[in-house]
């Protein structure tokens, strides 16, 4: 007779870069991953989720894939559970799908494997594995983030006290963050440097005293990456010009693409939702706000087999 738990994972969604803060600044949104774990005899994946049937139902599922090799890092071997997995997060489109699977894999590992991993452990995890912190960071810390991933340690400040809605402009297609990638210099003279991370160093600026037309201003001058992804988004600059004329202060895209977001000031969002809805009919659109909380653990029930 064993005593076990119950337990739900929920990992928030994300939007990485807003312009110019290229694989350093992150914002989680609430769209969410949800794992609901029991523990089981063997490795079970579940979902009614049609878009995430397509994944294996076994221990070489992703998720458990990033949970069991996070665990056997501190000399555990996890005890197999029964998960059932949903959720709203779109997949392929920009929104950190891949960046909370890795979160909830490692919050699996820590759960079920009592290894007692703080917050900036799990971050420097799962960095090491997506490559940088701007998505991870946002799915477990919550707000708007901005960190900075080199020699193998990670800093990051999560900021919370800001706030403004988003709408997601989301095409059918999906993009690839390899694809999307390859389309990006390998290296930039040193004046277009200066030029490009100061753009991301108003931005903060800008966010941070809620100036939002030159927040805006900021999101639109990116050096790092938009200028050779916008032709890769089906009518970027057709959702751009009509988000601004319906009232948006800023217009970026999502990560890698391909969703375009479109900033408002709170309470302005549903206004600018129903325009582009009606202007981009072939794509859905979502109204987000700013996620503050992060991933949580949370104990459901205790039962006893």
């Amino acid at each position: 007779m064993t005593q076990n738990d119950r337990f739900v994972i929920k990992v928030p969604a994300s939007t990485a870069n807003l312009g110019p803060g290229f694989d350093s600044m992150g914002l989680a949104v609430d769209l969410y991953l949800t794992l609901d774990v029991e523990k089981s005899v063997k490795w079970e994946i579940q979902s009614e989720s049609e878009e995430l049937m397509a994944f294996p139902k076994d221990e070489t599922h992703f998720i458990i894939q990033i949970a069991i090799k996070t665990a056997a890092n501190y000399g555990i071997d996890l005890h197999p559970c029964k998960i059932k997995v949903d959720s709203d997060i779109p997949l392929a489109r920009g929104l950190g799908s891949s960046a909370a699977a890795i979160v909830a894999g490692i919050e699996l590992a820590d759960s079920v494997g009592r290894i007692g991993l703080t917050q900036q452990e799990k971050l420097l995890i799962a960095t090491e594995v997506e490559g940088h912190p701007d998505n991870v960071g946002a799915s477990l810390f919550g707000g708007l983030v901005i960190g900075s991933y080199q020699q193998n340690e990670v800093d990051m400040l999560s900021i919370s006290n800001i706030s403004f809605e988003m709408v997601a402009v989301i095409p059918e297609e999906i993009l690839l963050t390899k694809d999307s990638r390859g389309v990006l210099p390998t290296e930039f003279s040193r004046e277009s440097a200066i030029q490009a991370s100061s753009t991301a160093n108003l931005l903060v600026a800008a966010l941070l005293t809620q100036n939002w037309t030159l927040a805006g201003k900021m999101m639109e001058q990116d050096l790092f990456h938009q200028p050779y992804r916008k032709p890769l988004i089906k009518a970027y600059q057709e959702i751009e010009e009509r988000a601004k004329s319906l009232g948006a202060f800023g217009v970026a895209l999502s990560g890698a693409g391909p969703t375009v977001l479109c900033f408002t000031e709170k309470g302005k969002g549903k206004l600018v939702e129903k325009g582009l809805r009606s202007e981009f009919s072939t794509m859905s659109t979502k109204i987000l706000s700013i996620d503050y909380i992060g991933s949580s653990v949370k104990t459901v029930e205790r039962f006893v087999k």
